[in-house]
């Protein structure tokens, strides 16, 4: 049976009374390690888009929401590692350290999350922004072929991430309760401080799609 699509037009379109709240390790195991090696994903939520072809503000989606993306890492030179991470404004800057992900049954380190800031302008003399982006990736103890629960094809040679895009100042204190509780919230703890904003409390993860209480 063919599962439903919940994207349209690039962008989430979840039924009445459900998000989508996945923590660091469902994105990278459930979505990201699926998409790379071309396996069945648990639902068609995440829209593909080329994150560094657009300004934030005119990604698909709604500003007032955390916007998830799948992407491709773009090299800037053909001969290096380094990602290219200029759009026709400006350009992502990455901040704090990159934080490792782990698996919670296995201890095994299965991605990293990298947190960029948007500057607009031309580097280094850019002017930062309340734009932020997660950047998810796969790391190589990730990037075997273990297909012990599910039917994949050979693996897609796209080095496929996920983004996260959110505006900071729109939505801070859901971002900081929900960053928090799901170990998100790391290298931007400063960024927040310089805002002089207060951390809230934490709480227990969301279900990848979790249904409102009544």
């Amino acid at each position: 049976m063919e599962k439903p699509s919940f994207v349209k037009n690039g962008v989430i379109r979840l039924p009445p009374g459900f998000r989508f709240h996945p923590t660091d390790e469902e994105l990278v195991v459930q979505y990201l390690k699926r998409k790379a090696f071309a396996c069945p994903l648990p639902a068609s939520i995440i829209p593909e888009v080329n994150v560094c072809k657009s300004d934030p503000w005119d990604l698909p989606g709604d500003w007032e929401k955390e916007r998830y993306f799948f992407s491709n890492r773009e090299v800037k030179y053909s001969n290096g590692n380094r990602c290219n991470r200029a759009t026709g404004s400006g350009y992502w800057k990455a901040t704090g350290i990159d934080k490792q992900i782990v698996a919670s049954k296995s201890n095994q380190l299965v991605g990293m999350k990298k947190t960029l800031v948007f500057y607009r302008g031309k580097p280094p003399n850019g002017s930062k922004t309340d734009w932020i982006m997660h950047e998810y990736r796969l790391v190589s103890t990730a990037q075997t072929k273990d297909c012990s629960q599910v039917s994949c094809k050979d693996i897609n040679m796209k080095q496929y991430i996920i983004v996260i895009v959110l505006l900071i100042s729109l939505h801070y204190n859901s971002t900081v309760e929900f960053h928090e509780a799901n170990g998100r919230l790391g290298s931007l703890s400063h960024f927040y401080q310089e805002k002089n904003y207060k951390n809230g409390g934490s709480r227990k993860p969301h279900s990848r799609m979790q249904r409102k209480q009544s």
